[in-house]
């Protein structure tokens, strides 16, 4: 997306034209995320339960199951009944699975634990194509993807200081954490209904025709016949897979080459600093040139950031600034690899946003065995394999926009066209 109707795009209008409603909805997903300690710390809590590691890798590989299946679920229900009862639904729904968790953690009652979790997975990622949609809604055209890029800030602030106020949490008692984690979902719940517009259906007289036939099973059978989408699912697939070996991988690359575990927390908290703090300026950069072009350098730094991890053995310096080349790569490709489905029409949006989520949770979901696997067989020329796989998303990502950007300009052309034609 590029801003070719007006002057270039800053922070500080992006802010200014924020709506309050849109302020309310990134401050719920801050508050949320602020929360969110299932995934991250299922398994170490239930191995501190004496649950065994079977049990928890079943445990989490239920959550994120569940995920994927909500995230589907949110798109349909964001579509027949709205944005903001999509996330009150979810939310409200998500908060009282996770609470009882420290109940059901003990043996003898894994099933009931494990439809639990599921259950938390689906409710809690159900509302993601809501807030996209009503984000892509409530902000003007040409900020969306400076507004997609706030989101990320959020959750990235969110990401980042969860662990902090986890590991406080946990000194104190365990079963806290899914305690405030439950609490947390329901203030975003009450904020939602409070705060957040209605957002209805739209009437079917505000639809055109086509909009109107299209059903559930259409869209998804029109999405599996668009090849430019298709290839933006299978770049955002393998970009996921790649972003996850930083957090699996690397910290292996690291223990292995004899660097103190220290180094790795100093990787983490610096890409945290630097996304939080320059991503929405880097944004307003980006949003000045074509789309397809920004992916695409992005993924390429990405790659070129995931290949200088391989000489880690050779020099500690290899590993910060490959983390620098990464995140800056994330910072130029993510916001607009994000908002690109809120691109489509209303009648596809929600669906299309919901097949978005779903691949990213299934690549998040497998890529730590493919990684470690990988890791373990190929050692140092794994980052050379991880950095093919990175370019390789950007071709994809490169050919799906560009094609799409293509076919819009020239149906839009087409429109034009038509008023002529028919007059002569």
């Amino acid at each position: 997306m590029t801003d070719d109707d007006g002057p270039p795009i800053g922070v500080l209008d992006t802010l200014r034209a924020t709506p309050a409603t849109v302020r309310y909805l990134l401050g719920g997903v801050l508050v949320n995320q602020l929360g969110a300690f299932v995934q991250t710390f299922l398994v170490l809590y239930l191995t501190h339960q004496n649950m065994s590691d079977g049990t928890a890798g079943l445990a989490l590989g239920a959550y994120s199951l569940g995920t994927a299946v909500g995230t589907v679920l949110g798109g349909e229900a964001t579509h027949r009944l709205g944005a903001r009862t999509t996330i009150v639904v979810a939310m409200a729904g998500s908060a009282p699975l996770v609470a009882i968790l420290p109940l059901l953690a003990r043996p003898g009652l894994l099933v009931p634990l494990l439809l639990a979790v599921a259950g938390a997975g689906l409710f809690a990622q159900s509302y993601r194509p809501a807030a996209s949609v009503l984000l892509s809604d409530l902000m003007p055209d040409r900020h969306h993807v400076m507004a997609f890029s706030m989101m990320r800030i959020a959750l990235n602030v969110g990401a980042a200081l969860a662990p902090l106020i986890a590991a406080a949490v946990i000194l104190l008692d365990w079963d806290l954490l899914f305690w405030i984690d439950g609490a947390t979902t329901l203030v975003y719940a009450a904020l939602a209904y409070r705060l957040l517009p209605r957002h209805a259906v739209p009437e079917p007289a505000a639809v055109t025709t086509t909009e109107r036939r299209a059903t559930g099973r259409a869209v998804y059978a029109a999405m599996l016949r668009d090849r430019a989408y298709l290839a933006y699912l299978v770049a955002i697939t393998l970009g996921t897979v790649t972003y996850v070996q930083s957090s699996v991988s690397l910290p292996l690359e690291i223990v292995h080459d004899g660097y103190p575990t220290w180094l790795y927390s100093a990787v983490l908290a610096t890409s945290s600093v630097v996304l939080i703090t320059c991503e929405l300026k880097i944004t307003s950069y980006i949003t000045r040139i074509p789309t397809y072009l920004a992916v695409g350098v992005g993924h390429g730094l990405n790659a070129l950031g995931l290949a200088l991890y391989g000489l880690a053995a050779h020099a500690g310096v290899f590993v910060i600034l490959g983390m620098l080349v990464y995140v800056s790569g994330l910072m130029t490709a993510a916001p607009s690899m994000f908002a690109h489905p809120a691109t489509f029409p209303a009648a596809l949006k929600a669906r299309y946003l919901a097949a978005m989520h779903a691949v990213t949770g299934l690549a998040g979901a497998v890529a730590p065995l493919f990684g470690v696997y990988l890791w373990q067989r190929f050692g140092q020329g794994f980052w050379a394999l991880a950095g093919l796989t990175a370019a390789l998303a950007g071709a994809f990502a490169v050919y799906g926009i560009k094609r799409d950007a293509d076919r819009r300009a020239a149906e839009a052309a087409t429109e034009l066209a038509e008023p002529v034609g028919g007059a002569a």
